[in-house]
């Protein structure tokens, strides 16, 4: 493979898109390589802590809840334009990294495993935490242990709040048995066990669905029993009252001995203490199971090579997950590294995510005045289809190609190709633009077409709708 070609991988493929690949330099590997490690902060204003915004949260859930007196307005949109103005900075700020970073391998990396470990704005309870959460519990560990990952992702209030964690307490928790204590002829609605965190934990973040089969990643070999026993030992992770989120520095999550069933708890087999320890037992055991390292290994190779990755390739990044105690770097290594990697041919669709931010990094919109995110929030990416930090559920966003086909989906694409090519196409020459970005993955055809278009504004439409830009 030649330099040129390898260089224009790189660029597209593992990164997000360039609008020369004399970025990438001589050697494509070493580029993608050197950029392994924790995600560089986000750019942006207005963005809070998980701590602060969980507070915001329930500062609006208390106006909500307050009788409104005989001469005031009921609490409507107002009350809750705080949790608005947090939810759309950190939109912009997601937009404007991907569009502006020098490490765009390592920020794709970042949004893969936002996406593995969604918490998504389509829960109230989660509006003002859920940019938070990436910043605090995905962009610091995405270049170290899975476990470190793992432990981030599931001990912070935002996944707690957003899979019910917070009010899951123990049968013969101290809380519960103190309620029942008062209830007497009327008692109050107890809270029970929620195993909806423990459930995802499980089938989505480590080891897949149970009988899910080698296409999904392989089996996820536990049981109804398991899922119970989990659930067991999440009780007491919780978010701190409102009082302990508004101190200075505090943190999202912590542990509330009162609400945590008391005993030990066997899952897959395995023996964990009561407390806090026992959550770290059980994520160290997860951690290093064999159906999570085919789990990951499937999704990683889903995300970065094809739709169905070939049992051999997988095979290897879950041999290597498995025999470096999940480090993954040496992963993304062993992925970089693949034959299976470096096919020429494009075999992904882009998201509409990525379609909007590969264009941003094209005409160099960037994060400043020129940046896509100035006449809205999420530079028109959720008409298209995929609404930012709000996947529809737990699972997050598909990343088939067949999920995002449908005629509808298409047509939207180009409606939103042909605004911004009205808008910017008289600055840009699309077609030394296509030459220097796509580099020999332009094919002469596509080359063809931009070469006949009647303006600048219908070539850069032609150059952002082709099959060489919309594939990856």
């Amino acid at each position: 493979m030649s330099n040129a070609v390898a260089a224009a991988i790189a660029a597209h493929r593992f990164g997000l898109g360039e609008a020369d690949l004399a970025v990438v330099g001589a050697d494509a590997t070493a580029w993608l390589l050197g950029q392994t490690g924790p995600a560089e902060p986000q750019r942006g204003n207005g963005l809070v802590s998980g701590a602060q915004g969980l507070s915001r949260q329930a500062e609006v859930l208390q106006a909500q809840r307050q009788p409104a007196m005989a001469d005031a307005p009921a609490p409507g949109a107002a009350v809750a334009a705080p949790l608005r103005d947090i939810a759309q900075a950190d939109v912009r700020a997601r937009l404007a990294t991907a569009a502006a970073s020098r490490q765009p391998f390592n920020e794709r990396l970042a949004l893969f495993w936002a996406n593995h470990f969604t918490v998504s704005l389509a829960k109230a309870a989660t509006r003002g935490a859920a940019g938070a959460f990436e910043r605090e519990a995905i962009r610091p560990h995405i270049g170290g242990r899975f476990v470190d990952l793992l432990r981030a992702a599931v001990q912070h209030g935002a996944m707690l709040r957003y899979l019910d964690n917070d009010r899951s307490a123990g049968p013969d928790s101290a809380v519960v048995r103190r309620l029942a204590r008062r209830a007497g002829s009327n008692p109050p609605r107890l809270t029970g066990l929620n195993e909806n965190l423990a459930r995802e934990l499980l089938e989505l973040h480590t080891l897949g669905a149970a009988g899910g089969g080698a296409a999904d990643g392989g089996w996820g070999g536990y049981t109804q029993a398991d899922v119970t026993a989990l659930a067991a030992v999440l009780t007491g992770w919780r978010v701190p009252p409102p009082a302990a989120l508004a101190e200075p520095g505090a943190a999202s999550a912590w542990f509330d001995a009162a609400w945590h069933q008391p005993g030990p708890k066997q899952v897959l087999g395995q023996r964990h203490p009561e407390g806090p320890e026992g959550l770290e037992s059980v994520l160290q055991q997860l951690a290093a199971h064999p159906s999570t390292a085919r789990f990951i290994a499937t999704k990683l190779a889903r995300h970065l090579v094809a739709d169905d990755p070939t049992p051999a390739l997988v095979a290897r990044l879950a041999d290597t997950f498995l025999q470096t105690g999940g480090n993954l770097p040496a992963v993304y290594r062993s992925l970089v590294l693949a034959p299976e990697s470096w096919v020429p041919q494009p075999a992904k669709l882009k998201t509409p995510e990525e379609f909007v931010v590969s264009s941003a990094r094209l005409l160099q919109l960037g994060d400043g005045g020129g940046g896509l995110v100035q006449r809205a929030p999420d530079a028109g990416i959720g008409a298209l289809g995929q609404r930012l930090l709000a996947a529809p559920s737990p699972a997050g966003w598909p990343d088939r190609a067949e999920e995002w086909l449908g005629p509808d989906a298409m047509w939207k694409r180009v409606e939103w190709a042909t605004r911004l090519a009205d808008r910017l196409g008289g600055q840009i020459d699309a077609r030394a633009l296509a030459a220097r970005s796509l580099g020999p993955l332009l094919t002469p055809n596509t080359a063809r077409q931009i070469d006949r278009a009647a303006d600048g504004r219908q070539a850069l439409a032609l150059l952002l709708l082709s099959p060489d830009f919309q594939r990856r």
